[in-house]
């Protein structure tokens, strides 16, 4: 599984990146306006600390401005990813520009239908929202289970970029499920490797090596 990092803030992906952890990035409007930076400023920062895919959403809502914005966008540099909205122009725009060669991740996806018109369209990655979805009062995690049967029937590319992810359970259920990619907070990543039993140990381990008196360095 391939690790996302949903977030504009530079330094918390300098953080996460130097684990060997960060497969790429997502952003979004919100995220950009919550950074307080500006949009292509902020995008070419962050392209130039991962190597893999960064999420750069068009915020148009015709076919014709988001070609427009995208082809902006895919300047910056070559591990951009334009992302757009599960909508008629946004699937329209998501295959004219893979046919040419640019990665697209569709966002806002909320049904296995919509999942698979995206995966028609040829589309890089899908973002089905799991929190939001819950949040709504239907299963996010079943909308992933129904998109991955719905993609290895007929053997889509299209990867799963299971997104609004709110704590670890849904990261470890995607996994279970098979999502090819979760994107995530920075602070949801890094409860992965939280766990009472870990603390507790170091705590005993580190008391025992204090009465022995000893140093390494």
């Amino acid at each position: 599984m391939k690790f996302f990092v949903d977030t504009a803030d530079t330094a918390d992906i300098r953080e996460l990146a130097a684990t060997g952890l960060l497969d790429g990035v997502t952003t979004n409007p919100t995220l950009i306006h919550k950074s307080g930076r500006k949009f292509m400023e902020v995008v070419e920062e962050i392209c130039g600390i991962v190597d893999g895919p960064v999420s750069a959403e068009v915020v148009a809502l015709d076919h014709e401005t988001m070609m427009k914005e995208a082809e902006i966008l895919r300047k910056i540099a070559d591990n951009v990813c334009i992302k757009v909205p599960l909508t008629i122009d946004g699937l329209k725009t998501c295959k004219a520009l893979t046919d040419d060669g640019t990665l697209v991740n569709v966002t806002l996806c909320f049904s296995a239908n919509q999942a698979l018109l995206a995966a028609k369209a040829g589309a890089s990655f899908i973002s089905p929202f799991v929190g939001r979805h819950d949040d709504n009062g239907f299963d996010g995690l079943k909308l992933i289970e129904d998109i991955r049967l719905i993609y290895d029937n007929y053997q889509f590319d299209t990867e799963i970029l299971a997104a609004s992810l709110r704590h670890p359970i849904h990261v470890l259920e995607c996994a279970k499920i098979g999502a090819d990619v979760i994107t995530a907070p920075p602070a949801v990543i890094k409860m992965l490797s939280k766990h009472v039993l870990t603390d507790k140990g170091l705590e005993g381990f580190a008391a025992d090596w204090a009465k022995t008196g000893q140093t390494i360095l």
